[in-house]
């Protein structure tokens, strides 16, 4: 059995950011293979994963997508031997000052994002936080040194290494979305021991922090008759108000909106409810934020479904997550794959399943 709190370690320790995938994708890799029947990159570095269903071809397929994509920063500039950096996806300058991390140049490196004295700021930032321009990485190196081995262009990923709290909970960086990675895994882990008819195909979307590449591109190549976006969502805590708060190890989140198929949220909110899933009403109005946004209008267009993992502290170092709600993801996943019979499209119905109860 899958030791989750070791496998979310070694995805977070890993870099990977947008468009620099190649390291994570290659541990996901090795995770998934005795799970499924066959594995491959796509043209644009998502993973795909197919396990087969028990039906006779041609069978139906449904896909799960986790975006293995971490956000994090970017060589712009050297100037002194000290390091200018810009964002890879949303990072809250707030947050990095003081910050430990990894610089992989011509060799990896270790640095700390540092700020100058407020003493020596602007009067109109000397007690404000100070916005990503002024901030430097320090690596401890000469001038010439840092020249010859770091570049314009190289990335940057957070280095404070996983923490485990209590109450089975995980602190660190790239939680959004490795911690959806993870229940995908538990899924195909679990669909060893169940019979399904479907194929199910897991992947592992690239850049979705920042163009939802992978997910406009891996549908259209699977041609998937059913689409779930997994991904992580606010977890109430300190200064989160109730919406768009949910509570921290209740279950997660399913999608309610433009998004969303309506009978495909229905029938996960009745499978959870019968299988004594605690799970959570998540209102998306407009885009729910997820590979579900490119994944719903590919082709002539995929009914689809955004399933959250509640997360605290989104898009910093700190990320923190219950090891359970993980699970139960995992497990309402492989279930409703269960229960996916060969007829199960023509039941699927928009205007009649479109009441939200």
């Amino acid at each position: 059995m899958m030791d989750l709190t070791a496998f979310l370690k070694e995805l977070m320790s890993l870099p990977g950011l947008s468009a620099y995938e190649d390291p994570v994708r290659e541990l996901i890799k090795q995770r998934w293979e005795p799970f499924v029947d066959a594995t491959y990159v796509s043209k644009l570095g998502s993973l795909h994963a197919l396990r087969r269903g028990k039906a006779a071809e041609p069978r139906k397929r449904i896909l799960l997508a986790g975006h293995m994509d971490a956000i994090g920063l970017m060589v712009t500039g050297i100037k002194d031997g000290f390091i200018r950096f810009t964002e890879i996806g949303g990072v809250d300058y707030r947050i990095l000052p003081g910050q430990r991390v990894v610089i992989y140049g011509r060799e990896v490196l270790p640095g700390v994002i540092i700020q100058p004295s407020p003493r020596l700021l602007p009067p109109d930032l000397a007690d404000k936080p100070v916005p990503m321009a002024r901030l430097w990485i320090d690596t401890g190196l000469e001038p010439s040194e840092v020249n010859q081995k770091v570049r314009v262009g190289d990335i940057i990923m957070f280095a404070q290494a996983p923490i485990e709290l209590g109450n089975k909970a995980l602190s660190g960086h790239s939680l959004d979305d490795r911690a959806a990675i993870a229940a995908i895994s538990v899924c195909l882990e679990e669909l060893q021991h169940v019979s399904h008819a479907w194929d199910v195909w897991a992947v592992a979307t690239v850049q979705e922090e920042e163009t939802l590449g992978g997910a406009m591109t891996s549908p259209f190549e699977i041609q998937p008759n059913l689409a779930i976006a997994v991904d992580v969502t606010f977890a109430k805590g300190p200064g989160v108000s109730e919406y768009p708060g949910f509570a921290w190890d209740k279950g997660p989140t399913l999608g309610w909106g433009p998004n969303i198929h309506p009978a495909l949220h229905k029938a996960f909110k009745e499978l959870a409810e019968k299988l004594d899933i605690p799970c959570q009403v998540e209102v998306m109005p407009r885009h729910s934020g997820t590979d579900a946004i490119a994944m719903q209008v590919t082709a002539e267009g995929i009914p689809c479904l955004v399933v959250g993992i509640p997360l605290r502290y989104m898009h910093t170092p700190v990320e923190t997550v219950i090891l359970k709600d993980i699970e139960r993801t995992g497990h309402l996943l492989a279930q409703f794959i269960a229960h996916l019979d060969p007829e199960y499209m023509p039941k699927f119905d928009w205007e009649e399943d479109n009441e939200h109860k």
